[in-house]
């Protein structure tokens, strides 16, 4: 990937017309992916939750094999609240990293069943409030759930073809999110993560990005060096 020092297009010049390049890119995967949207299957904002924090680290097709098996056994959170830790994580263990992944369930189930009536929050900082929830999963909970945007939800995707399109430098996903919403028009915000996600799997992959059929590509100062 061309770095700030690589010869070409340069950091300084990708930065100077990057809000024009992610508003064009962007109407190029509009109409690419027309109906973007969350890969987990839920039917309520709690299996949205659940399924957002077993994704970490694991694939959405791994998760939507497990989520079925979990919520056939535990299909309320005031269920999930009383569960046994040893079942819960033999059930999600093909996600991996279970036993956090169980510790963060089995403490977001009580403390919504104590703090908030038994309800998913739909506010940021409410969820922020529940064990194993960080900005990534809320704003996915927020925007696939309630259908909010309070944010642009930053995983590995989105990581990846931000740092590869230039519209950011930053490593840190917190970072890279305030770069992103200071980029992208608000309105735009509620599907921007499903748009690249879809994109960044289809097209740019991690290891062998199809450059030669990108649309992007004309917006793209990495396409240089992968070319």
């Amino acid at each position: 990937m061309m770095m700030a020092d690589s010869p070409g297009i340069s950091w300084e010049k990708a930065l100077d017309s990057k809000e024009n390049r992610i508003r064009e890119a962007i109407s190029i995967l509009e109409i690419k992916y027309p109906r973007s949207r969350t890969a987990l299957e839920f039917n309520n904002p709690w299996q949205i939750l659940v399924a957002t924090i077993l994704s970490a680290q694991s694939t959405d097709k791994k998760v939507n094999e497990i989520t079925p098996v979990l919520f056939e056994k535990y299909p309320k959170i005031e269920d999930l609240a009383s569960a046994p830790q040893e079942e819960v994580e033999k059930i999600i263990r093909p996600t991996g990293f279970f036993r956090n992944k169980t510790k963060s369930l089995l403490g977001a189930a009580r403390k919504i069943k104590k703090d908030y009536k038994g309800s998913v929050p739909s506010s940021m900082e409410e969820l922020l409030s529940l064990p194993g929830v960080a900005r990534k999963t809320a704003n996915i909970v927020l925007s696939s759930a309630f259908g909010k945007a309070e944010g642009i939800a930053v995983d590995t995707h989105v990581k990846r073809l931000s740092q590869r399109l230039a519209f950011t430098r930053e490593r840190n996903p917190d970072k890279i999110e305030k770069d992103l919403t200071d980029l992208v028009p608000r309105k735009k915000w509620l599907h921007f993560n499903y748009m690249l996600v879809n994109f960044g799997r289809d097209i740019c992959q991690a290891r062998k990005p199809r450059c030669g059929e990108c649309p992007l590509n004309h917006l793209c100062p990495s396409y240089f060096d992968y070319s």
